[in-house]
């Protein structure tokens, strides 16, 4: 009778169970998934970590042999260092000491109600997270924001970078003949819009994963629009800066980019006498995450050369 009242107990709390992850899986699916990509990551021996700049908590991963050239990715508006989990892993296979931060206001990073958010200080940000850990010269890659960043960086400490990744890259004085707003989509239609956006045949988002992504919108946009509003001014663009670049250039961009059109890139080859312009046909913007087999050979080769 015991055994039995035990089987039941036990088949009760594991039904339990079963029906809260369930429960909580259909409210809350992004922590899921982040868990399942964190977990991912992992076991695959990307570390997780954090460290101080300029007085912010910054979160960052690594992959890649400890005693490899350093590379430092960052990522994207609205973006995180998980966006690089495509890319990473060709770059570590070869041989680099990958380094990924989440900016401040972004990813697992803090998001500091008196920070500007504005292109120029997260590239401040970028310098000390180089500072914090030692990192002297480094392979220097950027893609949306982050290119924009980077090339700041690349400007105001030329002699730190050795070559350069600009990857469906901003920072020219363009702009942007789409509706910013939908960077902090509201309801699933500019939701559905943004994707359309992003990539050239987006996939239809499940109702209740829309509701939780809106939901992480309304609480987190105001960074995304602030980060827009600063960059909309046009203060920090970098036509004047391109030409100034002395190192290695890599410039790779998916042709179908409709956030940044395919000419910025051909404009930025120009502006960079010594660049390489390698585009990849039927790729959108989100290029370095969706067709990583091949932009990947591409970026490792030039990082080796």
């Amino acid at each position: 009778m015991r055994s039995v009242r035990w089987v039941r107990t036990t088949f009760g709390i594991v039904a339990a169970l079963i029906l809260t992850a369930g429960i909580g899986f259909l409210l809350w699916p992004v922590s899921y998934f982040d868990g399942m990509l964190f977990l991912r990551d992992a076991l695959n021996g990307i570390e997780s970590r954090t460290i101080t700049v300029n007085g912010y908590r910054v979160h960052y991963l690594v992959d890649g042999p400890e005693n490899g050239p350093a590379v430092v990715l960052v990522h994207g508006l609205g973006g995180r260092a998980e966006d690089w989990r495509n890319l990473a892993p060709y770059l570590a296979k070869a041989g680099f000491h990958v380094f990924m931060p989440d900016l401040v206001g972004y990813g697992r990073s803090p998001r500091p109600a008196n920070f500007s958010y504005s292109v120029r200080d997260e590239a401040e940000i970028v310098i000390g997270f180089m500072d914090a850990l030692g990192l002297k010269r480094v392979d220097l890659g950027g893609w949306s924001m982050g290119g924009w960043i980077v090339q700041i960086v690349a400007t105001e400490t030329p002699a730190r970078v050795s070559r350069l990744l600009l990857l469906d890259a901003a920072g020219l004085a363009a702009r942007p003949d789409w509706d910013t707003r939908l960077f902090t989509p509201q309801t699933t239609q500019q939701l559905a819009q943004l994707e359309a956006l992003l990539t050239p045949h987006p996939d239809a988002i499940p109702g209740f994963v829309s509701h939780d992504i809106l939901r992480i919108s309304r609480e987190r946009g105001w960074v995304v629009s602030r980060a827009m509003a600063s960059m909309l001014t046009g203060q920090d663009v970098t036509d004047n800066m391109l030409p100034q670049f002395k190192m290695p250039v890599l410039i790779a961009w998916g042709t179908e980019d409709r956030i940044l059109p395919v000419d910025q890139a051909e404009k930025m080859h120009r502006l960079i006498p010594q660049s390489e312009l390698d585009l990849f046909a039927g790729c959108g913007h989100l290029a370095p995450l969706e067709c990583t087999g091949a932009m990947g050979p591409k970026v490792t080769a030039f990082l080796k050369r």
